[in-house]
């Protein structure tokens, strides 16, 4: 039988650069919700910075309650409506084309990605091998750890009543979310830098392991990819058994062991296929058609769905936040002791500030 190698050109050159892209936009919002926080800093005095919506996409409880109170009001919450857009966008993108986000969009995947290579590198110099692999007997429990961490905050949320929903969403709490996340890092205590250092470390040494392990972000993500109808197909007629396609994964799914590759880790970067030598082995098939997605347009689908649904949020008037910023600057000057709401009086604040 006559083999066909693999001729078809690699895209990981396309997700690096959508990676990079995503990387820069998140600085550059960054940087210019920096310079919104300076001017809150100086009270108004100094010349005015628009805070910059994409700053939302880094609130994902926030956006997870407005998509519920959407789904039970039909109305978007004016504090937070870039977020909602940007938090349908990537559960649109896990329907269509699996847990994609996590490695073509998200810059805090791409961190992980790179401290993963770098680690790689480091132990195989070291040690003579490129990853711990943790057994599976402890594997499973901790990868659970991500799910547990889920499912206390959509019980927290869809316990909740339209009317509880509405109450909390409109708290100064809410609308100061990012303004307190920026203050959690610009003054970070000790004992959380001891924390995200430890982190980085152990992402040397055992790749992904905050997203494997203990992200919720990547564990809804990954729910909702198994509904997704695109998945890796491997032809066993035409299969040599190489362990390539494995060995290139980085979420240490035995893709050489399935005919399809459902897997609430994969996140579709198409590793596995790119590094496959023989042509037509490994794919990325619709499950529905059976028909095969030629992965050179997988960029176009994955950024497309995005930024569709992004442009829908902007033209739709449903894209800056509603609040005028002398709200921020009324609560700004007290963000230090707006905490998370428990008693009535807590819920009552902004809309008796809106009444005056």
């Amino acid at each position: 039988m006559s083999i066909n190698k693999n001729s078809e050109k690699t895209i990981q050159k396309y997700r690096t650069l959508s990676q990079l892209f995503f990387v820069f936009l998140s600085i550059w919002i960054g940087v210019q919700f920096h310079e919104f926080v300076q001017w809150l800093n100086s009270g108004g005095r100094a010349a005015y910075v628009s805070r910059p919506p994409g700053v939302e996409g880094f609130l994902p409880i926030s956006s997870l309650m407005s998509l519920y109170y959407f789904v039970l009001s039909g109305n978007i919450h004016p504090f937070h409506p870039a977020g909602l857009f940007i938090f349908i966008a990537v559960i649109s993108m896990s329907l269509v084309f699996g847990k994609s986000f996590c490695s073509w969009v998200c810059p805090i995947g791409t961190l992980s990605e790179y401290i993963g290579e770098f680690g790689a590198k480091l132990m195989q110099k070291l040690f003579g091998h490129s990853t711990i692999n943790i057994p599976r007997w402890l594997d499973y429990p901790l990868r659970s750890l991500k799910y547990l961490i889920l499912a206390f905050f959509t019980y927290s949320i869809f316990a909740m009543s339209e009317q509880a929903l509405r109450l909390f969403l409109d708290t100064p709490y809410n609308l100061m979310a990012d303004v307190k996340l920026y203050e959690f890092f610009a003054d970070i205590s000790e004992f959380s830098l001891i924390v995200i250092s430890s982190l980085f470390v152990i992402s040397i040494f055992i790749r992904n392991f905050w997203c494997r392990y203990l992200c919720p972000y990547g564990a809804l993500l990954g729910i909702f990819s198994l509904l997704s109808p695109h998945k890796i197909k491997r032809n066993v007629n035409t299969c040599i058994d190489c362990g390539l396609c494995t060995q290139a994964c980085p979420q240490r799914i035995k893709v050489d062991k399935l005919k399809t590759v459902i897997s609430d880790e994969c996140t579709t970067c198409m590793n596995c296929v790119d590094v496959c030598p023989i042509a037509d082995t490994l794919q990325l098939e619709n499950i529905i058609t059976k028909k095969r997605f030629n992965k050179k347009y997988l960029a176009v689908g994955i950024l497309g769905i995005y930024f569709l649904i992004v442009l829908i949020g902007m033209l739709s008037g449903h894209w800056k936040s509603k609040v005028p910023p002398k709200y921020y600057l009324e609560y700004y000057k007290k963000v230090q002791s707006i905490g998370h709401p428990t008693k009535p009086e807590d819920y009552k604040g902004l809309e008796l500030e809106k009444q005056k």
